[in-house]
């Protein structure tokens, strides 16, 4: 009903959109993972998961990842999350995921085994779900638009300008941004800048490049940004998933 599998270090990864019946959680050890799943964009630092439910058709890049797959039958997923969410995974979760890679692919339904997957579903079940999560449009324009932003994140336009590159009106153009992503393209931008920061530092850069990447002009305002959208500073926040890490 459920099997694992370990994730050794692993240089660029991309798996074209696919699907499979068994639901999968990721535990991500070093690297940082994205995931698209019907719309929405996940980015997944260490020592947090992405779980993708069953019949999901998902996306995934990654590069340098080290970390740990289980995948969860449906006929034992009822309590688990019914749409793709990053998951927030804490000591116990960690070490039923890792002690789950080394499960045989067929073991005693009745055994200690199958009590250990008993109480890893019950972790998963109240893992805290991170805001991690980035809206995507469907609407071709905005795609092109979000693919220019990805690539050029410190490029600072006006919701005018915006408008402009989309070729609609600002005011069609906040109310397609509002319909296609349910938030405001001041906060899907700012999400955005969350994101690809979560992404950079978890490959290792620095705060001061990250917020200069991001196109701020000084690093308190990036700061200020990240601890009003995750609830803490970048240098905590990544520090709490490299132990023995200083930034």
């Amino acid at each position: 009903m459920t099997y694992g599998a370990v994730m050794a270090e692993m240089g660029q990864v991309e798996l074209e959109p696919h699907t499979h019946k068994k639901g999968q959680i990721i535990l991500v050890q070093r690297g940082a993972l994205s995931c698209e799943v019907d719309g929405g964009l996940w980015m997944v630092p260490p020592r947090s998961a992405i779980w993708i439910p069953g019949g999901a058709m998902h996306a995934i890049k990654g590069s340098g990842l080290e970390g740990y797959n289980a995948f969860i039958a449906h006929d034992v997923a009822g309590d688990l999350p019914k749409i793709c969410c990053a998951l927030s995974v804490g000591p116990l979760l960690r070490a039923l995921l890792i002690r789950s890679a080394s499960l045989p692919l067929l073991y005693e339904q009745t055994g200690p085994a199958s009590r250990m997957v008993t109480v890893l579903l019950d972790e998963i079940a109240a893992a805290p779900v991170e805001n991690l999560h980035l809206p995507m449009p469907v609407d071709k324009r905005l795609r092109n638009l979000v693919e220019r932003m990805m690539a050029l994140p410190a490029e600072r336009g006006t919701m005018e300008s915006w408008a402009s590159h989309v070729g609609v009106s600002e005011r069609t153009f906040a109310r397609l941004i509002g319909r296609e992503t349910g938030m405001s393209f001041g906060r899907w931008r700012q999400q955005l800048g969350v994101m690809l920061a979560v992404k950079w530092m978890a490959g290792g850069a620095t705060i001061q490049q990250v917020a200069a990447d991001l196109g701020y002009e000084s690093m308190p305002s990036f700061v200020t940004m990240f601890r009003k959208a995750l609830g803490t500073s970048p240098g905590r926040y990544m520090a709490e998933r490299h132990p023995g890490n200083r930034r």
